[in-house]
Order: structure tokens, then sequence, then C-alpha cells
């Protein structure tokens, strides 16, 4: 009897530690990220595989709307709360590095000469001597989104391959009532949206020009070529009569509704115009010039392991990131986001490179441009006030450009003093 009840009290003393043992080793992480509906969705996905993979690592995802979210990250993690891995707008980075809000990679699970030789060029941003501070799932860029129901309408075989096309077939799809007010733009306009980026890194290098100097720290559109890019924005509306400052709003919209032919965004964008019902749209890579001389714009989220991650959540993040910046994921995300692969090796495959829809915007990287902001929304803003001075204010369009110009070299100025 007695070795019975010893073996009982022992065998249940190790189940206990056993249990005990197991709890401790059981591991949560918090990842956070702005809320977009399909992103949401992509990560749900590799957070599901990520955890069937390592059933000892649970990650808890929480999402923001993007107006408050870098309010709520910066307030969370000094506090050592919120996230251990973070998604961040590649312009971003110095902020968050001098706020301390994260931490570097370690060398020896991310290697940067391999990072150099396996993702874009333009992920080497992210790195700082021999580490690098946070790494892409996908990268962006740009294409033109055409209503095919509209092209067919107006008897147009295809999309813009030149400026000058763009132009044409803009006044095609254009339709007025009869007071002569618009009720269809042949194509979208708006700085408030993506046409900030078509215009500095798109049109002006287009135009022969080359918008910043120094590292983007100098504003140098206020010159032949920026006035050139600028005066063929505006004359989309006040000379060719093909678009309208405002039209329902958002850009995105108006193409979402039907209502526009064409729509220069980004390839995040390809997710949500997949859900609305009775609206077929075409892909084209960005018109060229008459030269033929093609521009585009790329950018990126990263993801980064933040300064409150320790010890064994230290450990599960660093896993986490291994994952998210795996060749599978970035797949994943490609199909359900639309967002580009962050390694050649993924998005450069014949499949993806010759997507009907993936593969303008994955042709696009190859002459990409990045630009480096100081703090985006303020600069977005300085070309929003250029084109209202022009076209509501009646302001001539070389005071207007010279007045963004030097409105946004102060805001570089401010930000590079520090």
């Amino acid at each position: 009897m007695f070795n019975k009840v010893k073996a009982f009290v022992f065998g249940t003393a190790l189940s206990a530690a056993t249990l005990a043992a197991s709890s401790s080793q059981a591991v949560e992480i918090e990842y956070w990220q702005y809320f977009f509906d399909a992103r949401v969705s992509a990560m749900e996905q590799l957070i599901s595989n990520f955890e069937a993979a390592n059933p000892d690592i649970t990650v808890k995802m929480t999402h923001f709307p993007y107006a408050d979210y870098r309010t709520k990250v910066a307030a969370a993690i000094p506090a050592g709360e919120g996230p251990d891995v973070v998604q961040l707008f590649y312009g971003w980075l110095n902020d968050y590095v001098e706020a301390e809000l994260i931490q570097p990679l370690p060398s020896d699970r991310f290697d940067p000469a391999r990072i150099d030789a396996e993702f874009f060029p333009m992920v080497q941003a992210m790195k700082d001597g021999d580490h690098y501070w946070a790494l892409p799932t996908a990268v962006r860029s740009l294409a033109l989104f055409y209503n095919e129901r509209l092209f067919e309408e107006a008897g147009i075989d295809g999309p813009p391959e030149t400026l000058d096309d763009l132009v044409e077939i803009a006044g095609q799809l254009t339709k007025r009532d009869g007071a002569g007010n618009i009720t269809q733009v042949g194509i979208t306009t708006g700085m408030n949206a993506q046409d900030h980026h078509w215009f500095r890194e798109v049109l002006i290098r287009q135009m022969g020009g080359d918008p910043y100097d120094n590292n983007y720290q100098t504003v140098n559109y206020n010159t032949d070529a920026g006035q050139a890019a600028a005066a063929f924005y505006t004359g989309l509306e006040s000379e060719h009569g093909v678009t309208a400052a405002g039209f329902m709003d958002e850009p995105q919209a108006a193409f979402k509704a039907g209502m526009a032919g064409m729509h220069i965004d980004g390839s995040f964008r390809i997710g949500s115009l997949d859900k609305i019902r009775g609206l077929r749209w075409g892909v084209s890579e960005l018109p060229a010039n008459a030269e033929g001389v093609r521009s585009n714009y790329s950018s990126y989220w990263v993801n980064a392991i933040t300064s409150k991650a320790e010890g064994e959540r230290y450990d599960a993040s660093v896993k986490f990131m291994e994952y998210i910046t795996s060749d599978e994921a970035m797949q994943i995300w490609l199909d359900v986001v639309g967002e580009l692969p962050a390694k050649p090796s993924v998005g450069l495959t014949d499949a993806n490179a010759s997507h009907d829809v993936y593969g303008p915007f994955i042709r696009g990287l190859a002459y990409a441009n990045t630009t480096i902001f100081a703090n985006e929304s303020a600069q977005r803003q300085v070309l929003m006030d250029m084109v209202q001075r022009v076209s509501i204010e009646d302001q001539p369009l070389s005071e207007a450009l010279a007045a963004a110009a030097e409105e946004e070299q102060a805001i570089l100025d401010d930000y590079y003093a520090d």
C-alpha cells in the first residue's frame, strides 16, 4: 500500500511538474498593424501558419485606424505595453530608432549580407552598419487601373502607352451633363491620394528632372522639369477638362463607383477592388513619356521588434519575424493583399511577373524610386496646397510651384537640423 501511495504521490507531482514546465514554455507575443481589411486577413493567415509550426508561441494581433496608429504605438511601448513586433512605414524608421521604440534585428539570424543579396535593394534603407532595424514582407509600386466596361463602351482597345495617349483616352472617357458638369471623369486626380508620388517620382523624372538632391534633403523641383510636370498635372483639369478636383471626394471612390475611366493607385488597392461586384477593371504600367521613359514610385511597410520584447518574448519575436519575411509569407501576402513580394525570388517568378494584375506593378519595381520622407503627411499637404492655389485661387503656376518648394524645404530643414 505504501508503495502504491508513494507511486501515486510521485506520479501526481511529476504530472504537475510537467504541466508547469509546459506552461512556462508557452509564450504570447503581440503584433500591431494599422487596419486595412486585406492586410488583417493576410496576417491572420500568417499567424495561423506560424502557430501551427510553433505550438509553444501564441501571436495576438491588434490593429488600429491609420489616423491613430502612430500615437498608440508611441504611447504603449515606453509604458512596457503594446506590441512585441510592430509594423511601421519605411519613412518612420529614424523616428522609431531615435525614440528607442524598436531594437535592431540580431545579425546572426538576419545576416545583412544575405539580406542585401536576397531582398530588393530598396530595403537597404533599413540597414545601419552591421545590422538591420526592420524588414518588409511586401513592397509597393504604382500602376494605372482602368475600367474595362467604360473602355469597351467608348471603343477604346487598351490602356494608354504614353502620357499623350493618356490625355487623349481620358478625353474620350469624360462625360458631362447638360449644364457642363462632369458626371464621369476620364482619369481621377488628387494629391491627397497617390498623385503626390506620381508627381514627384514619375512626372518630374519623365520631364527630365530630379525631385530632390542631397539624398532627399534638398527640394529640386522648382525647375523647368518641375514646371512641366506641374503643368501637365494641373492641365488635366484646366486645359483638357478630363478630370475634376474633389470629384466624389476621393479618387479611389470614383473608380470603385464606376465613375472614372482611369485611376493611378498602389498595388495595395487590388484586394479591395476585387471585392466590388460588377466592377471590371484591368491594370497597366504607368504611361511612358513621348521618348519611352518610364518611372515609378515604390514604398513599403516593415516589421520590427520593439524595445518591449525581452527574454522569451524576444526569442519568439525573432522566430515570428523570420517567418513573416519568408518566401512563403510573401506569396501569401501577394495573393491576399496584392502587395508585391520584397524578394525577387518570389516577385520575379514567371507566374508573378507575367500576371495580368500583379505583373505591371512588379515590372514597375525595375525603374522605381523610393522617396525618403521627413514628414510624409506634411510634404503631401504642400502639394495639395499647390494645386489648390492654382485651380481655385488662380495663382500662376510658377508662383505656386516656387511656394511649394520653399514650404517643403522648410520641412526638410527643420527635420534634418537635429
